[in-house]
């Protein structure tokens, strides 16, 4: 699909928007809320497009989640609120970015491993403790974990590494409490970096655990309820 292509079918997506959004959801919505509407819908489109090309990262579990109108609209604003205590609890653990109707959560892994090791830090645990309080605080969501490396080491070794890595992860947080099946993890070693392995800090910030925090069915379901649909 072409980006003109694309840009058509999002501005008909704009025009059958008010036709598609009940009196009753309308008159629930603030003027942000509508636009956040709009916004999901043409991100439904845009997920569709990405999602082919990254539907095994976070970005693409995030994106292939997206609903769209009225019901994206409810789902954005319950994770908003919990994007907020995510990034409040855990401060300068992790970087939590709203992305569409989903969570992106990144850890250093210096924060959780020791170097080239794909064992947990004691000290750093209490950090997956509070992230799991909150997850459970939030039991409708689903996470995929995905680890990252640098360049250091064989492509072979890096993949492995990454992949224990964001195992350790889900198992932590599963003796912690959260549901298993609400987990799934992957690794990709070093072939999605951030930014170019040219410097040691630059390594530094390819070396992470992704986390995307997604819908699962019941909250679309009680998201399109909400929504009076």
């Amino acid at each position: 699909m072409n980006k003109t292509f694309a840009l058509i079918i999002i501005m008909g997506l704009f025009l059958s928007f008010s036709f598609s959004v009940s009196a009753q959801t309308k008159d629930k919505l603030n003027k942000t809320e509508k636009g956040t509407i709009i916004g999901s819908t043409a991100g439904a489109v845009i997920g569709g497009i990405l999602g082919s090309k990254s539907n095994n990262t976070v970005m693409g579990a995030i994106l292939g989640a997206v609903v769209g109108g009225a019901v994206g609209a409810v789902i954005g604003h319950k994770m908003d609120s919990q994007a907020k205590k995510i990034q409040d609890e855990l401060g300068k653990a992790a970087k939590v970015e709203r992305v569409g109707e989903g969570i992106k959560v990144t850890f250093d892994n210096k924060m959780l491993f020791p170097f080239g090791k794909s064992y947990l830090n004691d000290d750093n645990k209490a950090d997956l403790q509070k992230f799991a309080g909150t997850l459970n605080e939030n039991p409708d969501t689903d996470l995929y974990i995905v680890g990252h490396t640098d360049n250091v080491g064989s492509l072979k070794a890096n993949q492995s590494l990454s992949l224990k890595r964001a195992a350790a992860v889900a198992n932590y947080l599963d003796e912690v409490g959260v549901a298993s099946s609400r987990l799934k993890s992957n690794g990709f070693g070093e072939t999605q970096p951030v930014v170019k392995n040219s410097s040691a800090y630059n390594r530094s910030l390819n070396r992470r655990v992704e986390i995307a925090i997604y819908a699962n069915d019941k909250m679309k379901a009680e998201a399109k309820t909400e929504a009076g649909l």
